[in-house]
Formats: structure tokens, C-alpha cells, sequence
């Protein structure tokens, strides 16, 4: 077999050309005094050896380990490995690694997550939080993307106009009587969606919320949210606040032969990956994962390439320094209308 050979190191680039290793180091890090052509001569040499900087290395020199954390609150819910794609591309843009610890729907599992994270070394952290719960300093630079009406948010997509937007859409199509379907009172974002979809109804059209996080499947099959039994007093259009309860709704409006959308209308929110297989097609609002990444991701990045170095940042650096905020922290969502919405029928 073979020995393995590994790429050229400082010494291998330093004997090929004659000079001291200082020499090459300085000049492929920036630093010390090295001519310029001498300088020139070095980084080429090292191109054409196929030298390739080692990240231990440069992490000694720096204290900086170029990976952020990325902390998510569920990763079992198919909105989030969404994100996290987004997240780690914007990273990787930035130059940045991306290390993923996931909360697991617990309070205490998202501070064992973070304290993961920071033994690692992670030089910044982006953190969806757990619905409801607040993220302190935790010694070293975050971005937070939840709504902004989450203390300390740096983005998050615009949840309040986003209800607003669905609420209109189902107006203008002749729904006067809505039921709002959430499932969990405590999400700061769901509370900004049901208020955005209230302040958008006119004077003569009303709604109703319904929380359903803990009404499961009885016996197995049969009707899950008594849907059916509101289509019976008057409500023509089932709005939840994300398309899983949508798809719930749908499933139960069906199996109870109320047709949708030719006697009732169910939407959704965030267009997961299946809202546009199922039939019919679920109307939803699609969040600007890109956008909404990217802006998490530079603010992130210039707070910590400002920042003093990770191996003094401590209890001395005010909070200030390592919370993110950005000047663009409402991302517009965008109405994706589907099979799911129309006029509202004789249910």
C-alpha cells in the first residue's frame, strides 16, 4: 500500500524556494515584513504545490474558527431543514462553516444545544428559537430570526402583513367568516400572523380562533378539529397559521365530504415542500428563505470581523457587541394562491 501523502506544508514551500519558513508564513498570512516580489514568489510557489491553508492553524493565529453554529427548535418540523439550507449556503458564501444542533422542541435542550455549540469553538451562532422563549447573551455574537416583536431579533420574514395578505385574499374572494387555526398560543410568530389576519378584516367580516395543539386524532380516524361542525354554523374559510394544521384541516373537511374549495377554503403558511402535491394544492405564504438568510448571515459576520478576538471575549465585551441587529428585519412573505381558496359555497 501506498504511503498517504498529504498536501505540501510551510517547510515544503520554504525549501523549494530557499527561504526561512517565517518567511512563508508571513507571507501567505499578510503579516511580517516580506518583499513584494519575494512575497509574489512564495503565494505562487505555494499555488502550484497545491498548498492549502490549515484551518487549525489559522484558528491558532486568528482565534477565530470560521464555523458558525446554526440552533433550530425542531428539526423534525419540514420547515426548518429548509432553513437550514439557507443558512448554510449564505454561510459558505461568507467563508463561514456551518455546525447544526437542534433543540428538539425543549427549552432545556436548546441551552444544552447553545453550550454544544460553544465548546466546539463557534465563532458566531444563529439561533431559531424555541416558540416563546427569549435568547440571553451567551458570550459570543447571535443572530436571532424570529418576528420582530421577539425582544433582540435581528430578521425574520414580515408575519404581521403576511396575516393581513391572506386575510384580504380571502375577503376579496367573499369570506366574511373565518376560523383561525393555530397550535400554540405561546409562538410569537403565530400570535403575529393571527393579528396581522384580524387588523386586515372589514367591517363586516369576523374571525375566530381556534387553538388545536392539543385536540390528536380520536379513535385513530374521524374528525380531528370539529371542522365540519363549524362549516355547519357559517364559516367558509379555514385559515391556519402554518400548512401542517392546513393540512390537517383539508384532510378532515374532505373525509366529512365538505368539499374545498367549491363550499370552503383552507390556507396555510411557509409553502413546505408538499403544500403544492397535495390536492387540492394548498394556498400559502412563502417566506424569503434566501433573503432572510443572507441578512442573518452578513450581520452576523460584520459583528464578529469587528468584534475583539473570541479568545478575550468575555464578561468585559458589553452585551451590545455580541447581540446582531440589522436595519432590514422584515422580510416580505409572498402570497402563493393555490387550488385550496375560492368563493365561498353552500357548505
Amino acid at each position: 500500500m501506498a504511503p498517504h501523502r498529504s498536501g505540501p506544508n510551510l517547510s515544503r514551500i520554504a525549501a523549494s524556494l530557499g527561504v526561512s519558513v517565517a518567511s512563508v508564513s508571513n507571507a501567505l498570512s499578510g503579516k511580517g515584513r516580506v518583499s513584494a516580489e519575494l512575497g509574489e514568489r512564495i503565494r505562487a510557489t505555494a499555488t502550484a504545490l497545491g498548498y492549502v491553508p490549515s484551518q487549525a492553524g489559522r484558528a491558532l493565529r486568528t482565534g477565530r474558527s470560521s464555523v458558525l453554529g446554526l440552533v433550530l427548535p425542531d428539526i423534525a418540523n419540514p420547515l426548518f431543514p429548509q432553513i437550514a439550507q439557507a443558512i448554510e449556503y449564505a454561510a459558505s458564501v461568507a467563508g463561514y462553516g456551518t455546525l447544526i444542533a437542534d433543540s428538539r422542541g425543549s427549552i432545556a435542550q436548546q441551552t444544552e444545544a447553545i453550550g454544544r455549540l460553544l465548546e466546539r469553538g463557534v465563532d458566531g451562532m444563529v439561533i431559531v428559537p424555541r416558540r416563546g422563549t427569549r435568547v440571553a447573551d451567551i458570550g459570543c455574537p447571535v443572530a436571532v430570526i424570529d418576528t420582530p416583536s421577539t425582544p433582540g431579533n435581528t430578521v425574520s420574514a414580515d408575519h404581521w402583513h403576511a396575516g393581513a395578505q391572506i386575510a384580504r385574499h380571502l375577503i376579496d374572494l367573499g369570506h366574511r367568516k373565518i376560523l383561525v387555526l393555530g397550535n400554540n398560543p405561546a409562538s410569537n410568530v403565530q400570535n403575529d400572523r393571527i393579528g396581522g389576519i384580524k387588523s386586515a378584516l372589514s367591517k363586516d367580516a369576523r374571525a375566530e380562533v381556534l387553538w388545536v395543539e392539543t385536540i390528536e386524532a380520536q379513535n385513530g380516524a374521524g374528525c380531528l378539529l370539529g371542522l365540519a361542525e363549524k362549516a355547519g354554523q357559517g364559516f367558509t374559510a379555514f385559515a391556519a397559521v402554518s400548512d401542517l394544521p392546513a393540512l390537517r384541516a383539508l384532510t378532515e373537511l374532505q373525509q366529512a365530504g365538505i368539499g374545498v374549495p367549491d363550499k370552503v377554503s383552507v390556507t396555510g403558511f411557509d409553502d413546505l415542500i408538499w403544500s403544492s402535491v397535495v390536492r387540492p394544492g394548498i394556498t400559502t405564504m412563502r417566506m424569503d428563505m434566501k433573503t432572510i438568510a443572507e441578512i442573518a448571515i452578513n450581520a452576523l459576520v460584520e459583528t464578529i470581523e469587528q468584534n475583539v478576538p473570541k479568545a478575550v471575549l468575555a464578561d468585559d465585551v458589553p452585551p451590545a457587541h455580541r447581540v446582531v441587529t440589522a436595519s432590514l428585519s422584515r422580510v416580505p412573505m409572498q402570497l402563493i394562491a393555490r387550488q385550496s381558496s375560492g368563493p365561498p359555497g353552500e357548505a
